[in-house]
C-alpha cells in the first residue's frame, strides 16, 4: 500500500511554468506505475501524465505534450511533473495516482493510490 501527497501547485500566469511533485510513503513505490490527472470545474478527471514502472516509459496527453515531463526519483519515492508554457486551460486540480500495474492506464478508475490534489491556476 502506498500513500501520496502532492505539492507545487499554484497561481501562476499563461507562459509560465510550475513543478508538481508527489511523495509516495511505503517501501515498494519502485514497482508501481504512476500518474498525475486533473481535474476542472464541471469536468472530469483527465489523464495528463504517466510513468510505467518497468520499462521507464512515458505517456502524455496530446494536450500536454511537448510541454509537460512526467519523471521520478526511486531514492526519493516522488514523482514530478515539470510544466512549461502553462495555458488557462490547464487549470484544475492535479492528483497524483499510483498502481502496481506495469502499464500506463489512462482511466482513474485503473489507479488505485491517489492523492489528495493540488491547485494549478493559471491566469490569462
Amino acid at each position: 500500500q502506498v500513500q501520496l501527497v502532492e505539492s507545487g501547485g499554484g497561481l501562476v500566469q499563461a507562459g509560465g511554468s510550475l513543478r508538481l511533485s508527489c511523495a509516495a510513503s511505503g517501501r515498494t513505490f519502485s514497482r508501481y506505475t504512476m500518474a498525475w490527472f486533473r481535474q476542472a470545474p464541471g469536468k472530469e478527471r483527465e489523464f495528463v501524465a504517466g510513468i510505467s514502472w518497468s520499462s521507464g516509459r512515458t505517456y502524455y496527453a496530446d494536450s500536454v505534450k511537448g510541454r509537460f515531463t512526467i519523471s521520478r526519483d526511486n531514492a526519493k519515492n516522488t514523482v514530478y511533473l515539470q510544466m512549461y508554457s502553462l495555458k488557462p486551460e490547464d487549470t484544475g486540480v492535479y492528483y497524483c495516482a499510483g498502481d502496481t500495474t506495469a502499464a500506463v492506464p489512462r482511466t482513474a478508475q485503473s489507479y488505485d493510490y491517489w492523492g489528495q490534489g493540488t491547485q494549478v491556476t493559471v491566469s490569462s
